[in-house]
């Protein structure tokens, strides 16, 4: 017997409540739980056929029924399969703005330093908030887990655990279940200790397997925090008698060409609220840039749509035309604002 549209939602409504309670699901539940606007007596019906079926058990002697391996296997299988449908969508979409964007930054900050006559610097667009949309885990060899984790941004992140013994397919399954309720929907500033200990006691036996899964959301909170970075112009800095010290000169080449080191001007942003495009000068000492203490830096904020934005700098002598260079930035700003709310559309 295959399954009907109706009873799939009923299934579904099942496991979803089991996997959030922990107890045995009745039809009075699945009826508020499932937008299937039918009775109890026929969800219990329908039920009764799931059971026979082998999708659902009935525990002792609860009224209630509880999801069987053959109902995680089909939810894994089928029920996920529109996600995996609309995570390629994502992609492809994500995967084409993305490229134009990169080219369009790489291509501001070799124009700005052309203008200018000294260095640029800018960043790739930040979240300022990112939350997990879905975590799946695929078996795809014996002792081998493939973790995909979408971000509510659309960012795809693939990792790989290789695990010590067999793993059976019921087990990837529940722990699907188990870490996409724990952690689904959840900024990443909300994941703690708490719900990661949490996460590891309810595993039980699988507790490393799940250690190992966090682990790599961990890794993608790490990558999510660092900004990439397009600079041009670096060799103008040779420029400015005050600046081609040869050890001062050696440091700044460094910092434009390693890029770890602008991760502090990368990440302060100051909090001045509805001042647009937050244009800053930074004189000497003001920098945040350890290297760029004997230079000016002139930065801006540009935003893509709300929470999503990204920083522009350029980087010169203190002696720098501040005039222009801050014209120069407001007219690129407005350009920017343009295209972006091109993209929105």
């Amino acid at each position: 017997m295959e399954l009907s549209e109706r009873k799939q939602k009923i299934l579904e409504a099942i496991i979803r409540n089991y996997m959030e309670t922990g107890e045995p699901v009745g039809s009075r539940t699945v009826s508020k739980y499932a937008d299937l606007n039918l009775s109890s007596a026929t969800i219990r019906n329908e039920m009764s056929d799931l059971e026979e079926m082998g999708y659902i058990l009935q525990p002792h002697t609860s009224a209630g029924r509880i999801p069987s391996d053959k109902a995680y296997r089909l939810y894994v299988d089928t029920m996920l399969r529109s996600k995996d449908e609309q995570l390629d969508e994502m992609r492809e979409l994500m995967v084409d703005k993305a490229d134009k964007i990169d080219l369009l930054l790489k291509q501001v900050a070799r124009l700005l330093a052309q203008n200018t006559n000294y260095t640029t610097m800018v960043t790739k667009p930040k979240y300022e908030h990112k939350k997990i949309k879905f975590i799946q885990l695929n078996q795809i060899a014996s002792r081998q887990l493939l973790v995909l984790i979408v971000l509510d941004n659309n960012h795809v992140s693939n990792k790989f655990i290789n695990l010590s013994d067999d793993l059976a397919e019921d087990v990837v399954a529940q722990m699907n279940f188990l870490i996409n309720t724990a952690l689904n929907g959840l900024d990443f500033t909300e994941i703690n200790m708490a719900i990661m200990q949490k996460i590891k006691e309810q595993a039980g036996e699988y507790g490393d397997l799940a250690s190992s899964v966090l682990d790599c959301v961990a890794e993608v909170m790490a990558e999510e925090d660092d900004s990439e970075i397009y600079t041009s112009g670096a060799t103008n800095i040779l420029k400015y008698p005050e600046l081609s010290d040869k050890e001062k000169m050696t440091e700044l080449l460094s910092t434009f060409e390693e890029k770890q080191m602008l991760a502090a001007w990368a990440n302060d942003v100051p909090d001045e609220e509805g001042k647009e495009h937050n244009i800053q000068v930074y004189i000497g000492e003001e920098s945040p840039v350890e290297s760029m203490k004997d230079c000016s830096v002139v930065t801006a904020t540009y935003q893509i749509k709300e929470g999503v934005y990204g920083r522009i700098g350029i980087v010169g002598p203190k002696r720098m035309d501040y005039e222009k260079v801050v014209g120069t930035l407001e007219n690129c700003m407005q350009q920017l604002d343009d295209i972006f709310k091109g993209k929105k559309d």
